[in-house]
């Protein structure tokens, strides 16, 4: 709320001043809120966020003047308006992006070793855009964190390593208060002598933090690695039985994410965390926990190669069950079919050796094509190409149910890749 007292602001004029001024019985002020000017202000920030999206390199010459007017914004006493400078923030990388880079910087992932590709004025701009944001990532709503850290995630994803490397140390330091419920924004019902019971609670903002952990990992590369042991077990109290399903697909979802960015990286910890979480996580109630379950165990398998072949029986074993559910179901279910068999599929590759094919391809085979994560199409028929290529005997004798899934890829509407599908041509 507002206090609605005559304070003269730094325009000089008298902004409190109104006709709604009230007091109560006693003499004191009374709180108001303006939502109209509050709305008013909010939209002027989308709009501006919204026309350096989508502008290009003729917003440019306005660039300095919106981040002055967003610096300001990020201050505002409101987390309606903090939350959508947050938003907006971000958007003011792209038309430096677009005027100095043609619209894609090459990053090289955890490259900081050589010269940067960020023009000094992309370095600039990136630069003032990630310091708000990590401020905001401080702030005591937990919305207005949230999407902080999104916008984090969405500059050093188009920006790369070098636009991280300045306020890393301070992004890394505040995830992790945020992962182990120290951040401001977590301790504000502390203050009220409000303690919730929060192993019943899934805050929104949560998995907005996890996902710029993944990207910490996408971007960083190797140089993430050595702040695992302090970042993993924080995302494992996520994924305890304890938790609500949005927790627990929600920690599985950044192990997955972990384990396909950092590959060999994670072999230390593969068999004290990845491994028990990923075996928990297959046998999960929760549809999309076994799915990004599934998902981290196919990365894991496919990152780390021969080292974990020894744990495929007992990966083979987790997984099995979910070959059997119906994916008319719904989307959950379906989706979750779809990862363990694109899982299997990363299995295969990695170690042709250690799966047992006989009893392993029929049942892969019948659960294709897929029919809800279209991402997943590339790996699963990379997989059954790799196979008839290798003239694999298992694959030969089941010739007749894999032109059945190739005839299907390949039909008029199907979601398949055309690049993808071109290729299935060629092999029916």
């Amino acid at each position: 709320g507002q206090l609605e007292q005559a304070v003269e602001d730094k325009a000089g004029q008298f902004s409190g001043l109104d006709d709604s001024d009230e007091e109560d019985e006693d003499g004191n002020y009374v709180l108001h809120v303006r939502t109209a000017l509050l709305e008013s202000k909010k939209g002027a920030i989308t709009a501006l966020g919204e026309m350096a999206a989508h502008t290009g390199a003729a917003f440019c010459p306005y660039l300095e003047e919106s981040m002055t007017v967003l610096q300001q914004a990020a201050n505002n006493w409101h987390p309606l308006i903090k939350g959508e400078t947050a938003d907006a923030l971000p958007s003011l990388v792209v038309p430096s992006v677009a005027a100095h880079h043609g619209g894609e910087i090459q990053w090289e992932k955890g490259d900081i070793g050589g010269a940067s590709p960020m023009s000094p004025h992309t370095t600039a701009v990136t630069s003032a855009v990630l310091a708000e944001l990590v401020a905001l990532m401080k702030d005591d709503d937990g919305e207005t964190v949230g999407k902080a850290c999104e916008g984090i995630q969405a500059v050093i994803e188009l920006c790369g390593p070098h636009a991280l490397a300045p306020v890393a140390s301070d992004c890394l330091a505040t995830a992790h208060m945020l992962l182990t419920k120290q951040a401001p924004c977590q301790r504000v019902d502390e203050l009220y002598g409000e303690v919730f019971d929060d192993d019943d609670d899934h805050d929104e903002f949560m998995t907005n933090v996890c996902d710029l952990v993944g990207a910490f990992g996408r971007v960083m590369g190797p140089h993430f690695v050595q702040y695992l042991p302090q970042f993993l077990p924080p995302i494992c109290t996520y994924a305890k039985s304890s938790r609500p399903p949005s927790d627990r697909a929600m920690a599985m979802g950044c192990l997955g994410e972990l384990s396909q960015e950092l590959e060999k990286g994670i072999q230390d910890h593969w068999q004290s965390v990845f491994l028990p979480a990923v075996l928990a996580g297959l046998a999960d109630p929760d549809d999309n926990v076994k799915r990004n379950a599934a998902f981290c165990a196919g990365v894991s398998c496919e990152g780390l190669g021969e080292a974990i072949a020894a744990q495929y029986p007992q990966l083979l074993q987790a997984i099995s069950p979910i070959f059997s559910v119906d994916p008319a179901q719904g989307d959950a279910t379906a989706a979750a079919l779809d990862n363990a068999a694109a899982a299997v599929s990363r299995m295969i590759m990695a170690s042709p050796g250690n799966v047992p094919m006989a009893q392993v391809l029929p049942a892969l085979l019948k659960a294709l094509p897929l029919k809800n994560d279209m991402t997943e199409n590339e790996t699963v028929y990379k997989c059954l190409l790799g196979l008839l290529q290798m003239n694999q005997p298992d694959a030969i004798a089941n010739k007749a149910e894999l032109r059945r899934i190739f005839t299907e890829a390949t039909s008029e509407g199907s979601k398949v890749e055309e690049e993808v599908q071109n290729k299935l041509k060629l092999a029916l």
